[in-house]
């Protein structure tokens, strides 16, 4: 089945559509910039001077003077503009009345009336019968239009929209609208949407946006619907609290469930910011009980490079995930993490502390398999080099307490000097060292029979090595230049009988390219392997000369033992392995457009591929997307994955992504829509059907997103999903 998707996918390069171009917008004028000759701004003694022009002046005296212009006149004020008919001046209220075919252009606003006023002393203009068109390529009419001397309009009786007049899809009708053109921010009263003729949308109030400028205002709505919890409403409120904090409160209605109430509060200072979000739904109809949410991260930025971070996570129970969020990745979180960590750092030293806790959220853990609380941590790195005949000396220290409510508990102290002796030279190194390794436990809960104050004492030695070899590749287009690196590591650990230490934090990481050079096959403290080994690698790169870009980069490498290691992790077989597996990852930069990623890691002999992996990306503009990926872990899992965005003709944009389980014959995710836009309007409809749940269950979700440019969007949060399952993609670009 995997397969007909694929070729549905790559037959998009056959599909006949418009070149790549930058979002459709409307360029909407009234035609008024009738003196683009005319300065910006008047260069006058007296910056709120007016200038009048017109082809006949008369005045008329007495006990209440007027001033009559005919024949056509121009009225300047710095970088305002207005031309009409006649004008005539009284001096008593210093306004200036405009009639005639009036015309009034400044930089962010074209105008044309009936009539207008100018009032000298407020510098507002006032127009009856209007139609205007604002620099943010809206336009619309109203009874009457007013624009003060701060750039603000006042607009009664008006029809609003972004659409070009000759196919108004998009209209909004209210009783008086408020733009400000500084702030970028739009208020309608009495406000009917309509959507091609039809009302779509009634609201005694509504605020909006007129740019890309942070303004306070209800958002995106969204509605949708989910198998699991029925319909969907969300209504979005963002406020502008000041430059540096903003929240957003989200009433979310489901309609299975009830009400939640979702609230994200960011903040940014000289030293601190973060980021804190809840979620609470009262009576969650289905499960009875009231459930919540609460994520915080914080940082501050001390003087003397001194950093603290905060990280919390809590969660009312344990199917939270799987029953209110929106994806796999979610449900399928097993811990969540609750730290306070601080960090110092200088040029030779770097210090970091931390308590930390978890919440563990998954029932198929048992206590005994829960991770252990750091209460505290402090860890010392000390990096010393070229002390003495170049040598120099790196130092690793910690202390930690772990804790749990069941099982051996207990400190663990750890430090492992190092002295390095690093000989460079042009195209090569050798490195030289060697370590002492101590670590010693002070424990509680022990098992009967087991130390409660077991060390260990380990030397380390090592030999690091490495050439780079260089050579120019001249073509007809670039000049380029390739390297070949081999690296050789040897490290030799004797053996030391560690069954006696208790393991909190070590595990045996999967094999890559980092582990390869490691000295210690273990991830942790707890055991360190012994060994004889050598590691082995080749990297070659291929790099532009002119840009220093990466073209292409190959390694490959493998662990070579030459005596069997014996320490091993409790209820884990001996490492017998004469080598480890091959690993190979390769990147390149195929033409100016392709992107290929591959990572292999194989067997000698039976043993075969152990896992795989390789993503290719064609992406020859921003809006022409296509990634086809697949993943591959032995006895583990087995996935294709392909990805799209594609144009279709001018106004038309194909969607999808299609993840699919070789190892379980069935798919993961599997999303298909279309997308179209104009150039005031657009529309995403996407269908969606996913595993929701670590059980297998699934969900199925149906999106309808209109987006009105220039306003507001209604309809599923479509392109977040969208951004979230296809590498590459962006809302922006596109709307």
């Amino acid at each position: 089945m995997f397969h007909k998707h694929l070729i549905t996918a790559i037959c998009l390069f056959g599909l006949s559509a418009a070149e790549a171009s930058e979002p459709l917008v409307c360029e909407n004028t009234l035609g008024t910039r009738l003196y683009e000759d005319a300065p910006g701004v008047i260069d006058l003694d007296d910056p709120d001077s007016i200038q009048l022009e017109a082809g006949r002046f008369e005045a008329t005296l007495g006990e209440n003077p007027t001033a009559s212009l005919t024949g056509g006149i121009l009225l300047r004020r710095q970088d305002k503009l207005a031309g009409a008919d006649t004008a005539t001046y009284d001096p008593q209220t210093r306004s200036v009345f405009l009639g005639g075919n009036v015309r009034f252009q400044d930089p962010d606003s074209e105008v044309i009336s009936d009539a207008a006023r100018f009032e000298y002393d407020s510098g507002r203009i006032t127009f009856n019968g209007a139609q205007f068109a604002l620099s943010n390529n809206s336009r619309g009419a109203a009874d009457r239009l007013e624009i003060s001397q701060a750039g603000t309009l006042e607009l009664d009786e008006v029809s609003y929209t972004t659409c070009p007049p000759e196919s108004t899809d998009w209209i909004i009708e209210a009783r008086d609208i408020d733009l400000d053109t500084r702030s970028g921010t739009g208020t309608a009263r009495g406000m009917k949407l309509r959507f091609k003729g039809v009302p779509i949308l009634y609201a005694p109030y509504l605020s909006f946006p007129i740019t890309d400028a942070r303004k306070t205002g209800v958002l995106t709505p969204e509605i949708g619907s989910t198998s699991r919890s029925g319909n969907e409403i969300v209504v979005p409120f963002y406020w502008n609290i000041a430059p540096n904090y903003d929240a957003t409160i989200t009433p979310r209605l489901l309609t299975d469930r009830g009400l939640q109430l979702q609230t994200q509060f960011r903040y940014l200072s000289e030293i601190h910011s973060g980021q804190i979000n809840a979620e609470y739904l009262n009576d969650d109809s289905l499960v009875e009980d009231n459930r919540h949410f609460v994520a915080v991260d914080h940082r501050t930025l001390f003087r003397n490079n001194i950093r603290n971070e905060i990280e919390y996570r809590e969660v009312s129970d344990n199917q939270y995930f799987e029953d209110l969020g929106g994806s796999l990745s979610e449900s399928t979180i097993t811990h969540l993490n609750r730290s306070v960590r601080f960090d110092h750092h200088t040029d030779t030293l770097s210090l970091f502390g931390q308590i930390q806790d978890f919440q563990t959220i998954d029932d198929a853990i048992i206590p005994t398999e829960e991770p252990y609380r750091r209460l505290p941590q402090l860890l010392a790195q000390g990096r010393w080099p070229d002390l003495w005949l170049g040598a120099g000396i790196n130092l690793d220290a910690e202390i930690v307490n772990f804790d749990r409510d069941v099982g051996v508990t207990g400190w663990r102290f750890n430090a492992a000097p190092e002295l390095q002796w690093p000989i460079t030279g042009p195209g090569w190194f050798v490195e030289p060292a060697v370590a002492v390794d101590y670590t010693r436990y002070e424990l509680s809960n022990t098992a009967p029979g087991q130390q409660q104050s077991p060390d260990r004492v380990l030397p380390i030695a090592s030999l690091d090595t490495g050439l780079v070899f260089e050579r120019l590749m001249n073509n007809s287009k670039a000049e380029r230049v390739q390297t070949i690196e081999p690296r050789l590591l040897y490290v030799h650990v004797p053996f030391e009988d560690q069954d006696g230490l208790p393991v909190f934090d070590t595990i045996t990481p999967d094999l890559n390219l980092v582990q390869l050079f490691r000295k210690n096959r273990f991830l942790g403290i707890d055991r360190i392997a012994d060994t004889d080994q050598l590691s082995v690698g080749i990297t070659s790169r291929i790099l532009d000369v002119d840009t220093g870009r990466e073209l292409m980069t190959a390694t490959i490498g493998q662990i070579r033992y030459l005596s069997t290691s014996r320490v091993t992790l409790p209820s884990t077989p001996s490492f017998t392995d004469e080598s480890s597996d091959y690993i190979a990852e390769m990147r390149f930069l195929l033409l100016r457009n392709v992107n290929f990623d591959f990572g292999h890691q194989w067997g000698t002999g039976e043993n075969g591929t152990t896992q795989s992996q390789a993503r290719l990306q064609y992406r020859p503009a921003t809006n022409r997307i296509l990634n086809l990926a697949y993943r591959f872990r032995r006895d583990s899992l087995e996935q294709g994955d392909v990805s799209w965005s594609w144009p279709l003709g001018k106004n038309w944009n194909f969607v999808g992504r299609y993840n699919y389980s070789f190892r379980d014959n069935e798919t993961l995710e599997e999303f298909y829509g279309l997308e179209y836009e104009s150039c005031c309007w657009g529309i995403r409809m996407v269908s969606r059907r996913y595993i929701s749940t670590r059980d297998g269950t699934r969900d199925t979700t149906v999106g309808l997103q209109l987006v009105l440019k220039g306003m507001t969007s209604v309809g599923t949060a479509a392109d977040k999903l969208l951004e979230r399952g296809i590498l590459g993609y962006s809302a922006e670009s596109r709307y």
